[in-house]
């Protein structure tokens, strides 16, 4: 599959309807946004868990026009709130897709359930949770909600609670839920599903103005994300243009990779002496 790189992370070059018949194998998916981008600058467990990720697809106009900038073209935005009702309405007479929902505050979630169920004409959303502030830092409470998803028979896991906690929280768990096959990280998703927050205009979404919207939306939240902590971005898309752009965790990479190399060679010697003896 190819893939485009921007900044430390590869992008795959993949349209929505490729990668809906892909899920149907499984897969955990991310759809990074600028945000994102700039937190896999400065978090390296983060940086860590996107790097394992089956499906990494493009969330923003703003990186495709990046992209298109660096000479490598994105062929499509692929947001969590769009692929997210994309795969219930594709798969909506499938019966083995049964989906969990983790995420939203107070009834958001059950609205959202109850929604996308009367969409699709039958209880394909099988269960929800909306977690307490926290939760992730609760191994009690991260337990519980293995439990809740184990016990519900869902195959599908729709999990909202903001990066990057949603995507570290996968990558801890994952392996323990063991009837889910397809992981989708999905951010505000089951609040506009509920309609607890509008979505932007098609229009505004299409150009790339998404956060400007959000902005005049939440201003108090979002003001220091879009103008403080995004900003730098563009200046580091312009130093990977005239390939001044150096990835901040190569020399971290490097080091565990040679302390890799001499365990095993460590091992290798200390089984050599043992045969010798």
């Amino acid at each position: 599959m190819k893939q485009i790189n921007l900044l430390n992370l590869n992008i795959q070059n993949i349209t929505m309807s490729e990668l809906l018949e892909k899920l149907r194998f499984g897969g955990v998916v991310f759809t990074p946004n600028l945000d994102h981008l700039m937190k896999l600058q400065k978090n390296y467990n983060f940086y860590q868990t996107y790097k394992k990720a089956d499906y990494v697809v493009c969330d923003s106009k703003i990186l495709m026009y990046a992209s298109k900038f660096l000479g490598t073209p994105l062929q499509e935005k692929i947001s969590g709130s769009d692929l997210f009702p994309a795969f219930y309405n594709y798969y909506k007479n499938d019966s083995k897709m049964k989906i969990f929902l983790l995420g939203g505050i107070g009834k958001t979630a059950k609205i959202a359930q109850q929604k996308i169920n009367s969409k699709v004409g039958r209880d394909m959303i099988v269960a929800t949770y909306s977690p307490p502030f926290g939760f992730e830092n609760n191994q009690q409470e991260c337990q519980k909600i293995i439990d809740l998803i184990n016990h519900s028979g869902a195959t599908v896991l729709g999990i909202g609670v903001g990066a990057p906690k949603q995507e570290l929280w996968l990558d801890q768990f994952k392996n323990q839920l063991k009837n889910v096959k397809v992981f989708l990280a999905i951010g505000a998703t089951i609040n506009f599903e509920a309609g607890d927050i509008k979505r932007a205009p098609k229009w505004m979404s299409e150009i790339g103005l998404e956060w400007c919207y959000r902005l005049l939306s939440e201003p108090k939240r979002l003001w220091k994300r879009y103008l403080l902590d995004d900003l730098p971005f563009f200046w580091l898309v312009l130093q990977q243009k005239f390939r001044l752009y150096k990835n901040p965790w190569s020399s971290v990479q490097q080091y565990h990779s040679t302390m890799l190399n001499f365990k095993n060679q460590t091992v290798k010697n200390e089984s050599k002496i043992s045969k010798e003896c």
